[in-house]
Protein backbone atom coordinates (compact mmCIF):
# COMPACT_ATOMS: atom_id res chain seq x y z
CA UNK A 1 0.00 0.00 0.00
CA UNK A 2 1.43 3.30 -0.81
CA UNK A 3 1.48 6.17 2.14
CA UNK A 4 1.22 9.29 0.04
CA UNK A 5 2.52 12.76 2.03
CA UNK A 6 2.25 16.08 1.73
CA UNK A 7 4.30 18.73 3.20
CA UNK A 8 3.19 21.74 5.62
CA UNK A 9 2.30 25.28 4.23
CA UNK A 10 5.00 27.68 4.35
CA UNK A 11 5.79 29.33 7.20
CA UNK A 12 7.40 32.78 5.23
CA UNK A 13 6.75 35.83 4.74
CA UNK A 14 8.14 39.64 3.27
CA UNK A 15 10.44 40.02 5.98
CA UNK A 16 11.99 36.33 5.37
CA UNK A 17 15.91 36.49 4.96
CA UNK A 18 16.84 33.02 6.21
CA UNK A 19 14.75 30.22 4.52
CA UNK A 20 15.14 26.65 6.49
CA UNK A 21 14.22 23.73 4.06
CA UNK A 22 13.94 20.34 4.99
CA UNK A 23 12.88 17.19 2.74
CA UNK A 24 9.54 16.09 3.91
CA UNK A 25 8.04 16.66 7.59
CA UNK A 26 7.99 13.55 9.39
CA UNK A 27 5.25 11.73 10.57
CA UNK A 28 4.35 13.37 13.55
CA UNK A 29 5.21 16.29 12.29
CA UNK A 30 2.31 15.63 9.60
CA UNK A 31 0.08 15.13 12.45
CA UNK A 32 0.48 17.86 14.51
CA UNK A 33 0.65 20.07 11.67
CA UNK A 34 4.11 21.40 13.12
CA UNK A 35 7.27 21.66 11.71
CA UNK A 36 9.82 19.33 14.06
CA UNK A 37 7.48 18.36 16.21
CA UNK A 38 9.46 15.06 16.85
CA UNK A 39 11.13 15.95 20.40
CA UNK A 40 13.98 13.68 19.29
CA UNK A 41 14.71 16.13 16.14
CA UNK A 42 17.26 19.39 17.50
CA UNK A 43 15.86 21.94 15.29
CA UNK A 44 14.34 24.06 18.04
CA UNK A 45 16.94 23.49 20.39
CA UNK A 46 19.84 24.80 17.82
CA UNK A 47 17.85 27.57 16.44
CA UNK A 48 17.29 28.97 19.89
CA UNK A 49 20.92 28.04 20.93
CA UNK A 50 22.08 30.17 18.54
CA UNK A 51 20.32 33.01 20.23
CA UNK A 52 21.45 32.22 23.60
CA UNK A 53 17.30 31.32 24.35
CA UNK A 54 15.47 29.37 25.98
CA UNK A 55 13.12 27.08 23.60
CA UNK A 56 9.48 27.74 24.14
CA UNK A 57 7.15 24.97 24.70
CA UNK A 58 4.34 26.04 22.62
CA UNK A 59 4.43 25.73 18.84
CA UNK A 60 3.41 29.25 18.37
CA UNK A 61 5.66 30.83 20.66
CA UNK A 62 8.47 29.10 18.31
CA UNK A 63 6.88 30.34 15.00
CA UNK A 64 6.70 34.08 17.07
CA UNK A 65 10.73 33.81 17.57
CA UNK A 66 11.36 32.73 14.15
CA UNK A 67 9.65 35.29 12.53
CA UNK A 68 11.09 38.04 15.11
CA UNK A 69 14.53 36.40 13.96
CA UNK A 70 13.33 36.68 9.89
CA UNK A 71 13.82 32.78 9.41
CA UNK A 72 11.24 31.24 7.86
CA UNK A 73 10.81 27.30 7.24
CA UNK A 74 9.52 24.76 4.58
CA UNK A 75 10.47 22.04 2.75
CA UNK A 76 11.85 21.00 -0.46
CA UNK A 77 9.19 18.41 -1.50
CA UNK A 78 5.71 19.12 -2.17
CA UNK A 79 4.51 15.57 -1.60
CA UNK A 80 6.01 12.31 -1.76
CA UNK A 81 5.67 8.23 -0.85
CA UNK A 82 7.04 7.38 2.33
CA UNK A 83 5.80 4.69 5.03
CA UNK A 84 7.54 6.15 8.53
CA UNK A 85 9.60 9.39 8.79
CA UNK A 86 13.10 8.24 7.17
CA UNK A 87 14.06 10.34 4.08
CA UNK A 88 15.57 6.96 3.09
CA UNK A 89 12.38 5.76 2.43
CA UNK A 90 11.26 8.48 0.54
CA UNK A 91 10.00 7.71 -3.10
CA UNK A 92 8.32 9.87 -6.15
CA UNK A 93 8.78 12.75 -4.93
CA UNK A 94 7.27 16.13 -6.10
CA UNK A 95 9.18 19.47 -5.84
CA UNK A 96 7.67 22.93 -4.42
CA UNK A 97 7.88 25.86 -6.59
CA UNK A 98 10.68 27.49 -5.95
CA UNK A 99 10.65 29.43 -9.25
CA UNK A 100 7.69 31.26 -8.08
CA UNK A 101 8.40 30.93 -4.29
CA UNK A 102 11.13 33.08 -4.59
CA UNK A 103 9.95 35.50 -7.36
CA UNK A 104 7.41 36.23 -4.34
CA UNK A 105 10.36 36.26 -1.74
CA UNK A 106 13.17 38.25 -3.09
CA UNK A 107 14.36 39.37 0.82
CA UNK A 108 15.46 36.16 1.38
CA UNK A 109 19.41 35.88 1.36
CA UNK A 110 20.26 32.39 2.77
CA UNK A 111 18.92 29.39 1.97
CA UNK A 112 19.93 26.56 4.94
CA UNK A 113 19.27 23.07 3.47
CA UNK A 114 18.32 20.67 6.56
CA UNK A 115 20.45 17.28 5.74
CA UNK A 116 21.56 15.41 2.86
CA UNK A 117 18.73 15.10 1.00
CA UNK A 118 16.80 18.14 1.20
CA UNK A 119 19.75 19.69 -0.89
CA UNK A 120 20.11 16.61 -3.13
CA UNK A 121 16.73 16.77 -3.93
CA UNK A 122 16.78 20.60 -4.63
CA UNK A 123 19.81 19.94 -6.78
CA UNK A 124 18.18 17.27 -8.91
CA UNK A 125 14.90 18.56 -9.45
CA UNK A 126 14.95 22.39 -9.07
CA UNK A 127 18.29 23.29 -9.72
CA UNK A 128 20.62 25.38 -7.18
CA UNK A 129 20.38 27.79 -10.45
CA UNK A 130 17.03 29.15 -9.45
CA UNK A 131 18.73 30.76 -6.77
CA UNK A 132 20.26 33.36 -8.43
CA UNK A 133 22.23 35.34 -5.89
CA UNK A 134 21.00 33.95 -3.01
CA UNK A 135 23.71 32.39 -0.79
CA UNK A 136 22.60 28.53 0.31
CA UNK A 137 24.45 26.12 2.37
CA UNK A 138 24.01 21.91 3.40
CA UNK A 139 23.38 21.68 6.97
CA UNK A 140 24.40 18.91 9.23
CA UNK A 141 21.02 17.52 9.61
CA UNK A 142 19.28 18.19 13.03
CA UNK A 143 17.21 14.74 12.90
CA UNK A 144 17.97 12.15 15.69
CA UNK A 145 19.19 10.01 13.14
CA UNK A 146 22.30 12.43 12.10
CA UNK A 147 24.68 11.13 15.18
CA UNK A 148 26.56 14.32 16.06
CA UNK A 149 27.07 16.46 18.87
CA UNK A 150 24.41 18.82 19.29
CA UNK A 151 27.23 21.66 20.03
CA UNK A 152 28.95 20.88 16.66
CA UNK A 153 25.15 21.29 15.25
CA UNK A 154 24.93 24.36 17.02
CA UNK A 155 27.76 26.05 15.83
CA UNK A 156 27.57 25.30 12.37
CA UNK A 157 23.88 26.47 12.01
CA UNK A 158 25.36 29.36 13.49
CA UNK A 159 25.86 30.91 10.11
CA UNK A 160 22.53 32.52 10.20
CA UNK A 161 23.67 34.78 12.78
CA UNK A 162 25.54 36.65 9.79
CA UNK A 163 22.55 37.12 7.92
CA UNK A 164 20.28 38.82 10.59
Amino acid sequence: MKNKVKSLSPIVDHRTKVLILGSMPGRESLQRQEYYANSRNKMWEILFAIFDERVEDSYQKKIEFLKDKEIRLWDVLKECEREGSLDKNIKDEVPNDFKSFLREHPNIELILFNGKKAFEDFKKMIGIDVLGDIEYKRMASTSPTYAIKIELKIQEWGIIKEFI
